[in-house]
């Protein structure tokens, strides 16, 4: 039995489906459809074409923007909007407090092949269609991201298929008392692994929400974090909890990657079993990726299992390593090298604490943004580049969008394979090169993110070298990790030290460096490649 909804409403560029999914959503959940285009038409009498040529774009845009404010009080309706309807502040407003916002997200290329034919579309009547498209992808994700509280990608395989997932995704949904979607909450992901499966919330002050206690098990609660995060949310966290009934057990560990230790795992046993906690514990991961492999990785071999939820305060944390069910401590020879694959319960990411994160922090985690463009979404690698200043200057509307792009792709791939089987290996692009920083400098030196933008550096270089992608996208990549605030050149460990480090990774096979090189741009491939070449693209990235 489908829970009770509000009011529907679909967003999203031209030709991504709104029309013909609104209809089918409306019948299955018994709702009334309507259209505003449609309504525009029948009020005025006049083509949607013909109104943009009399009239102009702006006159249409504030009849739009009525039709939408009258149509979104209605009751029980599926509304398929404009594509442009989201450009008006009001009509953004009205419908994310009216109901229920759905995202269709459409690639280009579905776009295009859509529309190609079709005249009625003014704003796609120029000679390059494919880059007026891409030119409003840019302009308009953000505000598409910002009122949407489901993003669908409807590149599944028919029209049932997309209406059955938005389905599945409006149960999943909190509403309040009146049946509205609390504003914090900008998405909803799912990470689809079966009986396994758990939710994404992205959100503003979930800390303070009542989501936070609704999807936090147990009575008792081990909050791990570090010396960094406990005076900022440590004691707030206790006090919603304590006053939700449920017992709280602080273990506080000390900050950098440098602490990923056993020693510190220690600590958090030695808390767990000091404290009697039984199979019965939560344990809460409060921090960024150190805390939250450490906090994983004590869940999954306490008593042989128990539940453990994170709560990711970094950046970095948020867009990746919170998610997917990697788990693991640092070893001196090698990062990462002890661990596990175990899920949590729920990702919780409070992109308020994102506040409080130091600029380097910050920018280390635009380099695992960036490496989701690279690897799978090109679209997104392009947004990246004309919004990078946007995301360092904290944008709200643009870092929610790529926290929940990046979610969403890491979601996609880690479905597709859990434990890093193939695909999966492919999130690791620049972490080859990367992990050889961290442990060729002493973990903590350079933080994780800055050097896997470096990596990613080095990766597009080797990936020229063996002719896999041309010498301008490998320009385009460093130029996106250098406006991100990340380094760009490798320091210089010694030729034989680089190549021994790359040879401790869980990749490689038979004593062969396995790395994840582009082929093209968007896409990414694992292959071993010829020492010569490796030499070559470290001479040339290496600081002499």
């Amino acid at each position: 039995m489908l829970n009770p909804t509000p009011n529907i409403f679909l967003v999203g560029l031209m030709g991504s489906g709104k029309t013909t999914i609104g209809r089918a959503l409306a019948k299955k959940l018994n709702k009334r459809f309507v259209d505003a285009d449609h309504e525009i038409e029948a009020r005025t009498g006049a083509s949607i074409p013909l109104i943009f040529e009399i009239e102009g774009e702006a006159s249409f845009r504030q009849r739009e923007a009525e039709v939408i404010r009258d149509l979104s009080a209605q009751e029980g309706i599926v509304m398929a909007t404009g594509g442009g309807a989201i450009l008006n502040e009001q009509s953004r407003s009205y419908l994310k407090s009216r109901g229920t916002v759905v995202y269709l997200r459409a690639s280009t290329a579905s776009i295009l092949q859509r529309t190609s034919h079709d005249k009625s579309r003014p704003l796609l009547q120029t000679s390059d269609p494919k880059a007026r498209i891409e030119e409003l992808s840019r302009q308009r994700g953000p505000l598409y991201q910002d009122v949407a509280h489901i993003t669908i990608d409807t590149g599944r395989p028919n029209v049932q298929s997309i209406v059955q997932h938005i389905v599945a995704q409006l149960e999943k949904l909190t509403f309040n008392d009146d049946m509205t979607l609390p504003h914090s909450l900008f998405a909803n992901l799912t990470v689809a692994l079966g009986e396994r499966s758990y939710p994404i919330l992205i959100g503003r002050q979930l800390l303070d929400s009542a989501a936070l206690i609704a999807h936090i098990p147990g009575k008792r609660i081990a909050i791990v974090t570090n010396t960094v995060v406990a005076p900022l949310y440590l004691d707030k966290l206790m006090a919603i909890l304590s006053a939700a009934g449920k017992s709280c057990i602080p273990i506080v560990l000390p900050d950098g990657e440098e602490e990923k230790n056993w020693a510190n795992l220690m600590r958090i046993f030695d808390a767990l079993l000091e404290n009697k906690c039984d199979r019965k514990i939560t344990l809460l991961a409060l921090g960024g990726g150190v805390i939250g492999d450490m906090t994983g990785f004590a869940a999954a071999t306490y008593m042989r299992g128990v539940d453990f939820v994170q709560v990711p305060t970094t950046l970095l944390a948020q867009v990746d390593s919170s998610v997917g069910g990697k788990t693991a401590i640092n070893h001196p020879l090698g990062k990462n090298m002890i661990g596990a694959f175990y899920q949590p319960q729920v990702v919780l990411a409070d992109t308020a604490t994102l506040a409080t994160l130091p600029d380097r922090e910050l920018s280390a985690g635009l380099a695992e943004v960036i490496k989701h463009g690279v690897i799978v979404d090109v679209d997104f690698f392009v947004w990246l580049e004309t919004h990078i200043e946007k995301l360092r200057a904290r944008d709200d509307a643009a870092l929610a969008y790529v926290i929940k792009r990046s979610c969403e792709i890491k979601a996609d791939i880690v479905r597709q394979d859990e434990r890093e089987g193939g695909l999966r290996a492919i999130l690791n692009f620049g972490h080859t090169f990367g992990h050889a920083i961290e442990a060729g400098l002493g973990y903590g030196k350079w933080l994780h993110g800055e050097a896997v933008g470096c990596g990613m550096v080095m990766a597009a270089d080797l990936s020229v070298r063996l002719g896999l992608i041309a010498t301008e996208e490998r320009a385009r990549i460093v130029a996106l990790v250098r406006a991100a605030g990340l380094p760009v050149v490798a320091p210089d460990l010694g030729v034989e030290r680089w190549l021994a480090l790359m040879q401790v990774d869980k990749k490689n096979e038979e004593g062969k460096i396995k790395f994840i090189l582009l082929k093209p741009l968007g896409q990414a491939t694992i292959m071993n490649a010829p020492t010569e070449a490796v030499r070559a693209t470290l001479a040339a990235c290496v600081r002499s």
